[in-house]
């Protein structure tokens, strides 16, 4: 089965979710045993389930293997600068707040130079998903280590072993004041999905960490095996551990990984504290400002032009 297409065609692959990519793409650009896929697969399947009006779904990324995912869905899509892919994003979902926005990048473009960003999100309390795979290392730039490579983790900067902490993303997204906070492996296919339909439903900043270690310049380094191998590795390494305190969730490079939803609660969005704001500065005034005119005159006024 080819997945080459000529510009502007769109080939019949037989994939289910065809009306969510963007054919003429394909072939994508990640290596085999690349976990970035199967994630962007369970992705386009918890939006099929949810059957969301797509013309009302915006995905925002960063830089790097997995901020090409938004290249690749047909979807309003958004690959912005490196670290940027929050601000891009709550400026969207401010804008016009019937949108549903996900930000679905990795753990160098989400964590290392948008860390100020995610944590300032979650803390107001950002009406959006935001999803990070993490493979351990800058993946697409050489291999170099990062903030949620484990300690003793061989990558290029670090020829004899990370020596550094790495963040716990759980624990770092809940003590910030995300709602809804779960991991799975890319092995866990249907319970991915499952925490995407979850996450995108919930009010609020959601936040679902993918592991997926680079096979490339990772697995290999540190002499973990095949795509494959990691897949077996997951399955027999994985702990199902719903409920459990984010702090108590850390990870090691050849250790047992604690998976499942933790954090699952409810409290006011920016988009809510905005608005009761507002209404207590303008009282019956601000019933009668429509949100969405500022838009529209802007549309106007580049049209005229």
């Amino acid at each position: 089965m080819s997945l080459t297409a000529p510009p502007g065609s769109t080939p019949a692959t037989g994939y289910p979710y065809e009306d969510l990519l963007r054919s003429e793409r394909l072939p994508h650009l990640w290596c085999p045993g690349c976990g970035i896929g199967t994630a962007m697969n369970c992705f386009a399947a918890a939006l099929h389930n949810l059957e969301l009006d797509l013309d009302r779904v915006a995905i925002v990324s960063g830089i790097g293997c997995t901020g090409r995912v938004a290249g690749y869905l047909r979807l309003d899509s958004f690959h912005t600068t490196h670290g940027r892919a929050i601000p891009f994003a709550t400026g969207l979902k401010m804008a016009n707040p019937k949108l549903k926005v996900i930000v679905f990048s990795g753990d160098g473009d989400l964590i290392s130079i948008g860390g100020n960003h995610f944590i300032h999100a979650a803390r107001r309390n950002v009406d959006m998903t935001v999803v990070c795979v993490n493979n351990f290392n800058y993946a697409m730039t050489g291999g170099q280590a990062g903030p949620t490579t484990p300690k003793g983790a061989l990558c290029t900067t670090t020829p004899y072993g990370n020596y550094e902490q790495p963040f716990n993303l759980p624990a770092l997204a809940a003590s910030c004041g995300a709602v809804y906070v779960a991991r799975w492996t890319t092995w866990h296919v249907w319970r991915l999905i499952k925490a995407f339909e979850e996450a995108i439903s919930k009010r609020g900043f959601s936040f679902v960490e993918v592991i997926s270690p680079c096979p490339t310049l990772y697995t290999r380094r540190n002499k973990l095996g095949s795509g494959l191998d990691r897949m077996r590795d997951y399955r027999r390494t994985s702990d199902i551990r719903h409920g459990a305190d984010p702090a108590d969730v850390n990870l090691e490079m050849r250790g047992r990984i604690p998976v499942g939803k933790f954090v699952d609660r409810d409290r006011p969005t920016l988009g809510d504290a905005l608005d009761q704001q507002l209404r207590a500065a303008l009282g019956d005034a601000y019933m009668k400002i429509d949100p969405m005119q500022s838009v529209r005159s802007d549309r106007r006024a580049l049209r005229d032009d």
